[in-house]
């Protein structure tokens, strides 16, 4: 007979809740939002503190290079770049939150209703909604910037109108989901009002979808802010965006390249890092559906 030996179990420690959420931390979406969160904070730093230096007063040599004095150049008039290039980027994102914000707002409105209501109703909505989506969305701002006239209303009010069609249709989507469901069913027959069913039924459940769009949006806004105003139709000289500080930087793109440059880059990790965040946002609310392969 062979000798029984004691059974040996190995104890295996749990993870600490601190281990678990760096295990479920995206690191895309941290990367993304740290450096949202670093431009945020550089422009709020340029707006209320004078940290960078002035914007308007010129305090070196035209053109002088990066260096420990000027850490991004100056630009044709002497101008060190770095405050107005904070300056720029406080404004072109203060212009487009502002502009999703009001997107947000009426396209949720216009999306719940066509949503919950078939018949007349959808189908005025959303044939408003196809007429401005037939519009090319540079085309729209623009037409609608020379209407009102260039400036910062016109920026807001063109953004505005480009986002609303694709949210309305998004939401309207997700509210023909809720919409069916029996909770919203049993609500309807008690004799719940419309409204209450829109605040405390259907709003909450499409939250997600809202802040998954939102996110999309504000990426076309940033998109859309800086091409009209490097057109001259949105934010105009002396103040600066992101748009204008490229279009100013165009002209000395050989001269100075780091005008171009710095704008130029920084446009671009906004719109990159906003569509991240908006990718991992969408993952949270609306993860995908795991099938087998056999």
């Amino acid at each position: 007979m062979m000798p029984a030996f004691p059974a040996t179990t190995t104890v295996i420690p749990a993870p600490s809740r601190r281990r678990r959420r760096r295990r479920r931390m995206d690191p895309v979406l941290f990367i993304a939002s740290t450096a949202l969160g670093v431009l945020v904070l550089l422009s709020l730093l340029g707006w209320f503190t004078d940290i960078a230096g002035s914007t308007t007063a010129t305090v070196g040599a035209r053109f002088d290079r990066p260096s420990n004095v000027f850490w991004i150049g100056t630009d044709n008039l002497g101008r060190s770049l770095l405050p107005r290039l904070l300056e720029g980027i406080g404004t072109t994102l203060l212009l487009s939150l502002i502009a999703v914000a009001c997107s947000a707002a009426v396209s949720t409105t216009l999306g719940m209703l066509a949503g919950y209501f078939a018949g007349g109703v959808s189908e005025v909505v959303m044939r408003v909604i196809d007429v401005l989506y037939a519009f090319p969305a540079l085309v729209l701002a623009i037409l609608v910037s020379a209407l009102m006239g260039p400036g910062r209303t016109a920026a807001i009010v063109s953004i505005t109108i480009i986002t609303i069609p694709l949210m309305t249709r998004m939401i309207r989507i997700a509210t023909m989901h809720i919409a069916t469901r029996d909770f919203i069913v049993s609500a309807r027959i008690s004799g719940v009002s419309t409204p209450r069913i829109f605040i405390t039924h259907l709003l909450p459940n499409i939250a997600g979808s809202i802040a998954v769009q939102s996110s999309y949006a504000l990426s076309i806004a940033i998109l859309v802010e800086g091409g009209l105003s490097f057109l001259g139709y949105g934010v105009q000289v002396p103040d600066a965006s992101l748009g204008t500080l490229v279009q100013e930087g165009m002209q000395y793109m050989t001269q100075a390249p780091w005008l171009l440059l710095a704008p130029g880059v920084t446009l671009v990790i906004s719109i990159l890092c906003v569509n991240l965040v908006g990718d991992s946002l969408r993952d949270s609310f609306e993860p995908r559906r795991i099938r087998s392969l056999t």
